[in-house]
């Protein structure tokens, strides 16, 4: 027996203006959002309360030390050292739908214009919130911990990679993918309240040509489990309401897109596609919940260490060599520059694996530099002096216990190898069983991606994305056994060197902030096109509002839409711009500002509805307005459509 606590809060940051985090592509600005962006925290505890630990899940394209440090100092100030940085991990889902600008490394503002305050609030509000409704929520619980097989919900995008690795590893992967699906359920009196699952697969069904906020695959599957199938209703809480986070573990060489191909496979829409690999995890999760599964017992336990991967040691029963080596300072390789050709390309000019003209001129200056070379070769060093403020090189390692179950926290894109070499270190100093030891992928921080050095090698993608070097994973192995030693034999893990506070030195962006005027003969919340006055179930129901900027206020735990049925007494609330049938897009035009707003018609739809719009327009104060568009009927055999509360 355990206690449990539950949390939920909205992080969706700022959508319109704000370059989106993880493809790295100019255009790709938010200018609306399809699905909400949500933190859902979890406090076990033993029996006694005396240890614990917090996970927070966030949809997220990564967690920064930037929005942990905020968090962890949150989380000091009410509940003094109950909450540290040795039991909290903090991990995303890695969509690349999410604003960007809540870093305080620069490399990532290359589309926001600086650092964003508001996004970065946002985040932090959100998570604190999650964290203190679990918290409070805490309460007797058995966990289950149960393993299963997920085949056609991810592909290896770095085959020559993955080839490339001793057969005795490959054989672990039949299809160059980890199947393993995990999920710890919890039960309060036989009943479950929540659950986490953990799958590694990229959350990049969608392109990079969306500019819709969403939680891509893996927030769908969330959402789907909780709104659709337990009924939540997101804005107004209950305590009994479900939480079901769907957390990564070594993706970094794992796609959705089945045909190897952005935005293809199993469909040619990006759309559908994100839907479908999110259902396919939803069931595959939801499956072992009805199995009998392992239930944990045993308490919980924790440990923590820095280690400066710019010059970290690879012990010889790591490096595969039997010598001793190092990594080094960040650099990125040409590879790194020619991005994923799966999942998003990114500059022309550069490939995966070979750069003729950069391989030649790298091949000059390791000869110069035998200790550079014995680092990063074969890389084709490109981007150097990735130093200071550009990118991060303290990696904060962890390794919780919850029972049977050790998650190692790694703030980095792990491929399947070299998460299998890591899990095999662990489980073998803590005599555990493989399944039940996992790779928590983006977990604390963000330092790019670590591969195998037989992976490495080839320079495909992730290799020229391994910043450090040839020898970080050897570097993390050595890293890992020491925390797993420590947590084995119950002594104190040294601290190591954490990295810098760089909360003092951001860079604010300047955004172009457009001057809330409506057009003439018009009020906010004007609506400009109607729906049409009937529509049937599958139907895509439109409607254009005067809108002022939606960065004015976020409203966040809330909407900017509401789909509305009508009801004997009055107008009832069926959807709202955190849900999959919606859709809310802001857009600049000649004679103002406008918002689109859609809402896809499900099939137990029926009778008569309206969409309501929501802002707040600069006006010497921010003034709140609303509209209302006209009454439009859905025709339906029969039926009625379910209330925000209900399970459909």
């Amino acid at each position: 027996m355990f206690l449990c606590g539950r949390g939920i809060a909205d992080i969706t940051g700022e959508p319109a203006d704000t370059g989106m985090l993880g493809y790295g592509k100019s255009w790709q600005r938010s200018d609306g959002i399809h699905l909400r962006l949500r933190s859902r925290a979890f406090v076990i505890a033993d029996q006694a309360g005396d240890r614990r630990v917090l996970l927070v899940v966030n949809d997220l394209p990564m967690v920064f030390d930037s929005v942990w440090r905020a968090l962890l100092d949150r989380l000091r100030r009410s509940y003094g050292t109950l909450y540290t940085e040795h039991n909290t991990m903090v991990t995303a889902t890695h969509t690349h739908c999410g604003p960007g600008g809540y870093s305080h490394h620069r490399l990532y503002h290359s589309n926001t214009g600086g650092f964003r305050p508001k996004t970065f609030a946002a985040i932090v509000d959100g998570m604190t919130e999650a964290v203190v409704r679990a918290h409070d929520d805490l309460a007797p619980a058995v966990l289950t911990l149960s393993h299963g097989e997920l085949h056609d919900a991810s592909a290896n995008r770095s085959k020559v990679a993955f080839d490339n690795n001793p057969e005795a590893d490959r054989r672990c992967f039949p299809d160059a993918v980890d199947a393993q699906t995990t999920l710890l359920r919890i039960e309060r009196d036989g009943t479950p309240v929540g659950a986490i699952n953990w799958f590694g697969v990229h959350n990049t069904s969608m392109t990079n040509t969306n500019t819709l906020i969403s939680g891509d695959n893996k927030g769908y599957a969330a959402y789907h489990w909780e709104r659709l199938v337990a009924g939540v209703d997101y804005r107004d809480r209950r305590r009994q309401d479900f939480v079901a986070a769907f957390a990564q573990t070594n993706a970094g060489d794992l796609t959705p897109n089945l045909d190897l191909r952005p935005g293809r496979g199993p469909t040619a829409d990006e759309i559908e596609n994100t839907r479908i690999i999110g259902l396919r995890q939803y069931e595959a999760a939801a499956r072992l919940m009805t199995v009998p599964g392992s239930v944990l017992e045993g308490g919980v336990d924790h440990r923590l260490t820095h280690v400066d991967l710019g010059s970290a040691t690879a012990a010889p029963e790591h490096t595969g060599d039997g010598r001793e080596h190092r990594t080094g300072p960040p650099i990125g390789g040409a590879s790194a520059l020619a991005g994923s050709e799966e999942d998003g390309p990114a500059f022309r000019g550069f490939h995966e694996g070979r750069n003729p003209v950069w391989d030649t001129i790298s091949r000059g200056i390791y000869r110069r530099s035998p200790g550079l070379r014995d680092v990063q070769a074969p890389k084709a060093l490109v981007v150097g002096g990735l130093r200071g403020h550009y990118v991060a090189r303290h990696a904060p390692v962890q390794l919780l216990r919850i029972g049977q179950l050790y998650l190692l926290g790694v703030p980095a894109e792990v491929t399947i190898v070299a998460g299998l070499r890591l899990r095999r270190t662990v489980a073998s100093i803590v005599g555990a069983d493989l399944a039940d030891v996992l790779v928590a992928g983006y977990s604390n921080g963000y330092l790019h991606y670590v591969t195998t050095p037989e992976e490495y090698d080839t320079q495909q993608y992730e290799g020229g994305s391994t910043l450090f070097g040839r020898w970080t994973l050897p570097a993390l192995q050595q890293v890992a056994s020491e925390l797993a030693e420590a947590l084995r034999d119950g002594r104190p893990m040294p601290y190591g060197e954490a990295a810098p506070d760089l909360s003092g030195h951001e860079r604010p962006a300047r955004p172009r902030i457009p001057r809330d005027k409506p057009p003439a003969a018009h009020a906010f919340g004007d609506v400009l096109v109607e729906p049409r006055r009937r529509y049937r179930p599958g139907d895509v129901v439109t409607a254009v509002f005067v809108a002022a900027y939606p960065n004015n206020d976020l409203h966040r735990n809330g909407s900017y839409l509401e789909i509305q049925r009508r009801i004997a007494d009055g107008w009832m609330t069926v959807a709202d711009d955190g849900d999959w049938s919606t859709t809310f897009r802001w857009r600049r035009t000649r004679s103002g500002q406008i918002a689109v707003v859609t809402w896809t018609v499900p099939a137990d739809a029926a009778g008569p509805f309206r969409i309501r719009l929501y802002g707040k327009a600069q006006q010497q104060v921010l003034r709140p307005y609303s509209g209302t568009s006209r009454v439009f009927t859905i025709e339906s055999e029969g039926g009625h459509h379910a209330d925000r509360t209900a399970t459909p």
